[in-house]
């Protein structure tokens, strides 16, 4: 199963971000959405799994959960905005993966058996990080990998 990756879109949904997406059976955003109408032109691509962040404090946005767990390809992902939230055991919870954004900074590492998993942001540039998504294949396990956005 290939899953895509999105955060801090902050209002901004990029057409390479949707191009980036286009094969993917299921999205996953990990909050600072910043406009609801977001989440619907990803559901036009594959069902979407979303959690609200530190800027999704109004409207419709706001009542997304604050952190969620969903079981995609046989694995359990959580979600949670900033990893300083994280408030399970993902090792104790079974979860194979932990989804967060909130820094803007891609990153994959492993502890204590799980992946942690930040795809970076796909909305507005931040200083002079790149705009990038992040892929997940789950089959016999999980995988996760992060895309540059070539942005005009």
């Amino acid at each position: 199963m290939l899953i895509g990756v999105i955060s801090d879109t902050h209002g901004l949904l990029r057409p390479e971000a949707l191009a980036a997406l286009r094969d993917v059976e299921h999205i996953l955003h990990a909050g600072d959405v910043g406009d609801i109408a977001i989440l619907d032109a990803l559901r036009e691509i594959a069902p979407v799994t979303a959690i609200r962040g530190n800027v999704d404090v109004a409207g419709a946005c706001a009542e997304l959960p604050a952190t969620d767990v969903v079981e995609l390809g046989g694995a359990l992902f959580y979600l949670v905005h900033s990893l300083h939230d994280l408030d399970i055991n993902p090792r104790a919870a079974g979860v194979a993966m932990v989804v967060s954004g909130h820094s803007h900074k891609a990153k994959v590492e492993v502890k204590d058996g799980v992946i942690y998993f930040n795809p970076g942001s796909a909305g507005p540039r931040r200083f002079s990080l790149p705009v990038t998504v992040g892929f997940v294949t789950a089959e016999d396990g999980v995988e996760a990998s992060v895309r540059e956005l070539v942005v005009g």
